[in-house]
């Protein structure tokens, strides 16, 4: 269901900082969080109907939906215009996944502002050098200057004061090793960092399980299980991660189902054998609310004669 906000005296959407505490909550919480990845109004509103307490706006699927890659195609003027939608749509806290910042530190603390003011709770910046190339694309991922990221990091802090961000470290993506990873990670946490992403693209998760036990809880930590998806989530809880974020399977799974659908109409030239399987015209309607404005209608507009 869509959770409509009403409207201030200025005639803006207030956002306040509730979504932000709400993220800072998930994140410091002793049990295990979940955020789950959207990419426009639609797969917001769906997550949040199914459950879920917050989302990640990723950047692979979002450059995906404006037809882009995941390389800095996107402008983040765009991003932020989806990640906005995402915020109208839900109500849920966001955390962007906002690669580099889209440049160097204040490209990210404009970009920064700007998520703030449109409703997102928290930006999770990336340690690679723009434009980046997404982590599972290829073996070149050249790092930022460790010094000249933590300023970054702290351009994002002072200009949002109250808003989440994550540090991302790429070392263990970059071949770097885990002594790297763990010098950067307490770097940004110096830096002002509330978080840290570390990731990894190895099947399983054993590089990220060495990473926890040596972290030793410093910081909340956030890992994104794309590759290593088999391992039981009891490991997280025992290693205790912070926070695990499920990073594209939504349009994953559109993905899949429009080919399939795709497919048969233009074999079939028709729609019964489809319909079963995809959602009526009436739980569309109820995702976002159609009630509410039938209602307001009937309050709002005059009666017909």
């Amino acid at each position: 269901m869509v959770h409509l906000q009403p409207l201030s005296a200025d005639n803006t959407c207030p956002t306040g900082n509730h979504r932000t505490d709400a993220l800072r909550d998930l994140l410091r919480s002793d049990r295990l969080s979940f955020l789950m990845e959207a990419h426009d109004g639609a797969s917001a509103a769906i997550a949040g109907a199914a459950g879920f307490r917050g989302l990640w706006a990723s950047s692979l699927t979002m450059s995906s939906v404006l037809g882009y890659r995941d390389a800095s195609e996107a402008s983040w003027s765009s991003i932020a215009d989806i990640v906005e939608r995402m915020a109208d749509a839900s109500g849920l806290p966001i955390l962007v996944d906002g690669d580099t910042g889209h440049g160097n530190f204040n490209n990210a603390r404009l970009f920064a502002r700007k998520l703030q003011r449109i409703g997102a709770a928290g930006l999770c910046l990336e340690d690679k050098l723009f434009p980046k190339t997404n982590s599972f694309v290829g073996d070149r991922h050249p790092l930022a200057d460790e010094r000249e990221f933590c300023g970054r990091l702290r351009a994002v802090k002072e200009a949002t004061q109250d808003f989440v961000l994550v540090a991302r470290t790429e070392a263990l993506i970059a071949g770097q090793g885990m002594d790297a990873a763990l010098s950067r990670a307490s770097s940004y946490a110096e830096a002002g960092a509330d978080a840290i992403l570390v990731h990894s693209r190895q099947v399983d998760a054993s590089e990220i399980l060495e990473f926890a036990g040596r972290w030793q809880g410093k910081l909340p930590l956030v890992i994104v299980p794309t590759s290593y998806y088999s391992t039981a989530v009891s490991a997280y809880r025992a290693a205790g991660i912070a926070t695990v974020v499920w990073a594209n399977h939504n349009l994953r799974a559109s993905i899949a189902a429009m080919r399939q659908v795709c497919a048969r109409l233009l074999l079939d030239e028709s729609s019964v054998a489809i319909e079963p399987g995809i959602a009526t015209l009436d739980e569309l309607f109820a995702l976002f609310a159609y009630d509410e404005l039938s209602t307001a209608e009937e309050r709002f507009l005059p009666k017909p004669p």
